[in-house]
């Protein structure tokens, strides 16, 4: 089931355009402070809240903007201060910032007061397929009259949001060539210190990090079995299109099936955008949903994953720091490189035998499951992709973003040396 689609969501930015003139003159006339405020398109968590908690230890007085009941509740949880983003007071705690973090777009804050602001876009993941000004979809708008001239003025919109960013962490200098490209951003601004999201991926012994995780899972899904293997699965968002790999009710019975002689859990985290449709008919403990409005940043629970399903998810350079094995699911790769497009070869990443439908994609887990030769032969490949693209795997990303903030003349918080 989709829900959300680039033309949709394009369309509305059109017609918010007076909104937006009259919060840029707005912010003409507002002073901007030393606060850094924060905000993330799917919750509390991410990179953004890495570098919150980074910058409020090091003295900053800090912010998040939240847009839910869920966020203000997870906020609180993690005593952090909260201003929900729409509206007046969303609107002058972003005017009045010295930083903004995001992870997704400017409407993580409020959209219509980020002018002149130091913009820090992190954004939340490695790109695999084609972003921002390097995708077609980005422009998509309804097929209305005067529709390609519609698709100009987005893109121009577009290019003029990401001139705004001044910091874009970049996870490797392979990375870092795909975001200058998408953002339309300079190597001054595109800054290769690794990601802040994944830090937790390289904090603590491995003992440490697979614990911790799987009391989050617990606390997510309900406790799961100590002997079963985890099998997450992440289909991507195909821009408001239908998934193709939603299981039918026969593919349910054998995915069960599977799962049962195999002792394992399927975890299914369907994108945000696009959640739904993949219930099976009928409940089994074997089967259990992990989508974001159960788990808002699954980053911190991947180390207690020992099988990712994926087709076209980031995810799959970012378990490779784990060395967890990647199975692909995706029978509609051809006609996704045409729409949306690749960085690179598709099958540069998923090998030469991605699978095409869960029959093929329950050989592939099968083998996985029973052949220790054939899940390390997978590890390794897994290692070498990510290796590919994360430069760093020290745990110290979100301080190099911090000191690449510093360094562009952010002032240092108040009463520091």
């Amino acid at each position: 089931m989709a829900s959300f689609s680039f033309g949709t969501g394009n369309a509305a930015k059109l017609l918010r355009i007076p909104l937006y003139a009259a919060g840029r003159m707005g912010t003409f006339l507002v002073p901007r402070g030393r606060r850094w405020v924060f905000g993330c398109g799917a919750g509390i968590g991410d990179g953004a809240l890495a570098l919150q908690r980074h910058a409020s230890d090091a003295g900053h007085d800090t912010l998040w903007l939240t847009s839910s009941d869920r966020e203000d509740r997870d906020a609180a949880a993690l005593g952090l201060r909260t201003v929900r983003k729409s509206g007046l007071r969303g609107w002058w705690a972003t005017a009045r910032a010295g930083v903004l973090v995001v992870t997704h777009g400017l409407g993580d804050v409020n959209r219509y007061a980020n002018g002149g602001a130091f913009v820090v876009q992190l954004w939340h993941g490695i790109p695999l397929k084609r972003i921002g000004l390097d995708s077609p979809a980005t422009t998509q708008v309804p097929n209305v009259p005067g529709a390609p001239l519609l698709r100009r003025v987005v893109g121009l919109l577009y290019r003029g949001a990401a001139q705004r960013i001044r910091v874009l962490p970049a996870a490797s200098h392979r990375s870092r060539g795909r975001l200058e490209s998408a953002f339309g951003l300079g190597d001054d601004r595109v800054v290769v210190t690794g990601e802040p999201r994944v830090d937790v991926l390289s904090a603590g012994s491995v003992d440490e990090r697979r614990a911790a995780a799987s009391a989050l899972l617990d606390r997510a899904v309900g406790p799961l079995p100590e002997a079963a293997r985890v099998i997450l699965y992440a289909p991507t968002w195909r821009d408001g299109a239908a998934d193709p790999a939603v299981p039918s009710a026969a593919e349910w019975v054998r995915i069960i099936r599977v799962l049962e002689e195999e002792d394992a859990i399927l975890l299914v985290r369907s994108h945000p955008l696009g959640e739904g449709g993949y219930a099976p008919p009928l409940p089994s403990r074997r089967v259990r949903m992990l989508g974001s409005s159960v788990l808002a940043d699954v980053t911190p629970a991947l180390a207690a994953v020992d099988v990712l399903i994926t087709d076209y998810s980031s995810l799959a350079y970012d378990v490779g720091l784990l060395t967890t094995p990647v199975l692909y699911l995706a029978p509609d790769a051809t006609e996704y490189a045409r729409t949306r497009g690749f960085y690179g070869r598709y099958e540069d990443v998923a090998g030469a035998d991605p699978a095409a439908d869960w029959d093929a994609l329950l050989g592939q887990l099968r083998r996985l499951l029973a052949d220790d030769a054939a899940y390390d032969e997978a590890s390794a490949r897994s290692a070498t992709l990510s290796a590919e693209m994360h430069a760093f795997r020290d745990g110290r990303n979100t301080d190099r973003v911090y000191q690449a903030i510093r360094a562009r003349g952010i002032p240092a918080p108040k009463g520091a040396a």
